[in-house]
C-alpha cells in the first residue's frame, strides 16, 4: 500500500468514527428495529475509490464507531461495511465503474445487515423487511451523498486550477 493511500485511509477511518460518534444524534433516524445515522458508509463508499484494502480498514473504522455509541448489534451491522466496501473496491479495480460498484453491492450490503441481525433475537421479518430494506434504501441515499460529494470535489479542483 502506498503511503498516500494510507493516508486517505486513516482520513476515512476518522470520519466513519466522527459521523457516528459526534453527529450520531442529530443524523440518527430509529424506525424500531431499525437504525439508520445518514452519512455513515460515505467514507467506505468513497474508500472502495482507493483500493479494496483502504475499504476494508474503513469499514473497520466504522464498526469501531459504531460500537461506542450505539453497541454490539449496530457494530456487528457496521461490520459488514467492510464486506460491502472490499467488494466494491474489488469492482472498480477490475474495471467497473463507481455508481455501478455502488449499486452491485447495495444488496450485499443489505443481505449482509440483514443476516448480522438474525443470532440477536431479531425475527425474519424483522431482519429482512425492516433492517434488509432499511439498510438498502438507506445505503442509496448514502451512495447518492458520496456522488455528490465526489463530483462537487472534482468541480472544486477544477476551479482551483
Amino acid at each position: 500500500m502506498r503511503a498516500k493511500d494510507l493516508v486517505y485511509g486513516a482520513l476515512l477511518t476518522a470520519l466513519s468514527l466522527i459521523i457516528p460518534i459526534m453527529f450520531g444524534t442529530y443524523l440518527r433516524i430509529l424506525l424500531p428495529p431499525f437504525s439508520a445515522t445518514l452519512a455513515s458508509h460515505v467514507p467506505v463508499m468513497i474508500s472502495m475509490l482507493i483500493s479494496p484494502l483502504v475499504a476494508l480498514l474503513v469499514g473497520a473504522g466504522s464498526a469501531l464507531g459504531f460500537l461506542f455509541i450505539m453497541g454490539p448489534v449496530i457494530a456487528a451491522r457496521a461490520a459488514v461495511h467492510m464486506l460491502f466496501g472490499a467488494l466494491g473496491g474489488i469492482m472498480i479495480k477490475r474495471g467497473s465503474s463507481y455508481p455501478a460498484a455502488l449499486l452491485a453491492t447495495a444488496p450485499i450490503h443489505a443481505l449482509g445487515e440483514a443476516l448480522i441481525v438474525l443470532p440477536f433475537g431479531f425475527s425474519f421479518y424483522q431482519g429482512f423487511y425492516v433492517v434488509g430494506i432499511g439498510t438498502l434504501l438507506h445505503h442509496g441515499i448514502d451512495a447518492l451523498l458520496a456522488l455528490i460529494l465526489l463530483k462537487t470535489l472534482e468541480y472544486g479542483f477544477a476551479l482551483g486550477k
